[in-house]
């Protein structure tokens, strides 16, 4: 059973998540709050699988309640989806550098909510190819340079390669037929990547790797 929390400030989001997650087999709803002061006590009390997170809300945003679940190693399991109403704006870029595993905009279908669940349960990020190029768009502008992740030194030159080509979206099945090798070969790479790089998970993996200047062969 996926458990899941819904942290909104709007009582109608909040419903509808309720009864959507309720309709499922494998979802269940075990707390919700209105703001991310109270998020964050039935986020700490029920310790969930999946938080989703608006990221405008009152008494504390979700921006400034991601950092305290990120920063809070009792919580390390707890994935967290930010919910917004504003599509790819400048939250969303702050919300996948501090440990967002993705985020959905709340006009999104119901199977793509539980879809969203689903993936980031299962270890994967809400980061598409498209999400992916605006990252690099909003990186690649002009500005003071960004500081090389320092876990970077520790990969070995075949994990640097394929933290690049991930950092332009690909999948595992997508890179390895880049690379003519096995998906299992890239996910154990991915996976000790993300490990070096202390990366909760895919999305955050991308970030330091753009921020890093890790690219895939031209």
């Amino acid at each position: 059973m996926i458990r899941v929390v819904i942290v909104d400030d709007q009582a109608l989001v909040r419903v509808g998540v309720r009864a959507l997650l309720g309709s499922e087999p494998d979802t269940e709803l075990v707390g919700e709050a209105a703001d991310g002061r109270e998020g964050l006590k039935v986020i700490r009390e029920t310790v969930p699988d999946v938080a989703l997170m608006d990221i405008r809300m009152p008494e504390l945003d979700g921006l400034a309640a991601l950092r305290e679940i990120t920063a809070d190693p009792a919580l390390a399991g707890v994935r967290v989806v930010m919910l917004t109403t504003f599509g790819l704006d400048e939250y969303v870029f702050e919300a996948l550098r501090c440990g967002a595993s993705g985020f959905l905009l709340k006009d999104a279908e119901p199977d793509e909510l539980l879809r969203a669940v689903r993936v980031v349960t299962d270890g994967g990020s809400l980061l598409s190819p498209a999400v992916t190029r605006s990252v690099i768009s909003r990186f690649a502008r002009p500005g003071p340079p960004t500081v090389a992740h320092p876990g970077v030194e520790h990969l070995t030159d075949r994990e640097r390669e394929v933290v690049g080509w991930v950092a332009t979206g690909m999948s595992n099945d997508e890179i390895a037929a880049q690379l003519v090798v096995s998906s299992e070969t890239i996910r154990t790479h991915v996976s000790r990547a993300m490990l070096k790089l202390h990366a909760r998970d895919r999305a955050q993996l991308v970030v330091f790797a753009i921020q890093s200047g890790l690219a895939p062969p031209a």
